[in-house]
């Protein structure tokens, strides 16, 4: 499964500075922007600022907690795509409370960077908006 050949911008948003770098990196090896935040609070005021293709928040934050920061973007914008990342492993109380606070999918860090990937392709498969979908020449 590959996204068409445009690039996407992805945002991270993870404490973990060695962990985002990472993720930004291999995004960016995949021919994609990324910008990496690893200050949950400064969230909000760079996708005010800036667009992405797709949030990617850390559940276990800081300051502000992954699932607060989901209902923060939820707030700010109701369409954007938004996938938790959690060093947890999988917990179906967090999943769920993600979930229900607007996240659009849920993948532990513990996984292959190839999963985290894919993940982020179904997310964008099926809830790209129409600006979106023009953008990345969709139909």
């Amino acid at each position: 499964m590959n996204l068409p050949s445009q690039s996407v911008e992805f945002l991270i948003v993870d404490d973990d500075a060695p962990l985002s770098g990472f993720f930004r990196a291999y995004l960016e090896s995949k021919g994609h922007s990324c910008s990496a935040i690893t200050d949950a609070p400064s969230a909000i005021p760079w996708l005010r600022a800036n667009q992405c293709a797709v949030v990617i928040i850390d559940l276990k934050m800081p300051k502000i907690d992954g699932i607060s920061l989901v209902s923060l973007v939820r707030d700010l914008d109701s369409a954007l795509p938004i996938v938790v990342l959690t060093g947890l492993g999988y917990d179906e109380g967090h999943m769920h409370a993600a979930l229900r606070a607007g996240a659009n999918g849920y993948i532990s860090k513990n996984l292959p960077v190839d999963q985290l990937y894919c993940v982020l392709l179904r997310v964008l498969g099926t809830t790209r908006r129409p600006a979106q979908r023009e953008f990345l020449g969709a139909a």
